[in-house]
């Protein structure tokens, strides 16, 4: 893919992908122009004193609002749309601001690219979205489906998602507040030991994204083959790493939490595309002919595997500590390294 001399946009883009991509390509000479949208003119602020580079633009505007997302996505070549509400206790108590945002926001920001002739719009979604039990897993399910419906009718924009598990030390991730816990001298607060998770960094995230743009063909579905740890292994982890033993408290699992993520449902795997470090999901592409969502099936579902953290390979203690280990809040705050990173 040429991204030399394009112009980048990234919704959320003061957020912890955001902040990613801009590490990632400011020192190169990729992308003439990398634009952040957001609402939050102070975290635009803090990135614009942090980084002093004129090759990043600002816009201030809220996917919700149409009209102040199209004048951000003018002349654009692509965008990577990652606004969202992703917490998932604010969006259970608040589902239809998920919803305005997750949802009617994406569409929004779908809308706009075609309307510019955006060349390609990577939507970023979550594990939460297959099976979800949460309303932020809901939305972002919903926000798939509204992405895939609106691929189908676009000529000139390609529309693609991908989805990923819990990037590590990301803004509202439970590294940090273990770490935080372990500072104090506080016990940890951990829900189940048990409950295992998909782990991502930053840089796997933008990889997986960057591998979409490369090869997404409209209304894909790309997802990471990450590696999985239960979340008992990983308060060990940060535990051995700052060597500050605290007691382990476990709370109880929390409304909407599950015990295992999936990125890939069984119905997904059934026309996923191994690709290696990747699946690729096609888009469902039957037509408005309703009589066939009754009259053809799949008859080998059943023998079929979801993709999902407790099957996925675990890392174990050891190998949650070598993951985490890379992470710049880990280097910075335990190891004492001196690291420039935006505050994620």
């Amino acid at each position: 893919m040429q991204i030399k001399d394009k112009i980048l946009l990234i919704t959320g883009g003061t957020g912890s992908f955001g902040t990613a991509v801009l590490e990632r390509f400011l020192e190169t000479d990729h992308f003439k122009e990398i634009r952040i949208f957001s609402r939050d003119e102070k975290k635009q602020d803090d990135m614009r004193n942090l980084y002093r580079n004129d090759k990043v633009t600002y816009y201030i505007g809220d996917v919700r609002d149409y009209r102040s997302v199209e004048p951000a996505t003018r002349g654009v070549d692509y965008i990577f749309h990652a606004a969202a509400l992703k917490q998932v206790p604010s969006c259970e108590f608040f589902p239809m601001q998920a919803v305005k945002t997750n949802v009617e926001g994406t569409q929004n920001v779908i809308r706009a690219a075609a309307y510019n002739k955006v060349k390609k719009v990577i939507c970023l979604s979550t594990d939460k979205a297959a099976y979800p039990i949460n309303a932020m897993g809901i939305s972002k399910a919903m926000m798939e489906k509204v992405a895939v419906a609106e691929s189908r009718n676009l000529t000139d924009t390609i529309v693609c998602l991908t989805r990923y598990g819990n990037v590590m030390a990301s803004r509202g991730s439970v590294i940090p507040l273990f770490l935080r816990q372990i500072q104090n001298g506080e016990p940890i607060t951990i829900t189940d030991p048990n409950m295992s998770r998909f782990f991502m960094s930053l840089d796997d995230a933008v990889n997986l994204v960057l591998f979409a743009f490369e090869h997404a063909h409209a209304g894909d579905l790309f997802v990471n083959k990450a590696p999985a740890g239960k979340i008992g292994d990983l308060a060990q982890a940060l535990i051995e790493l700052t060597g500050k033993p605290v007691p382990i408290k476990v709370i109880g699992t929390r409304h909407g939490e599950k015990l295992y993520e999936t990125l890939c449902t069984r119905e997904e795997m059934m026309k996923a595309e191994d690709l290696g470090d990747f699946y690729r999901i096609p888009a469902d592409n039957r037509d408005l002919n309703y009589a066939k969502y009754f009259s053809v099936g799949e008859k080998d579902i059943a023998e079929i595997e979801d993709y999902h953290s407790h099957n996925a390979e675990q890392q174990g203690i050891s190998g949650l500590k070598a993951l985490v280990s890379t992470l710049p809040l880990i280097r910075k705050s335990v190891f004492g390294e001196h690291i420039k990173a935006y505050s994620y």
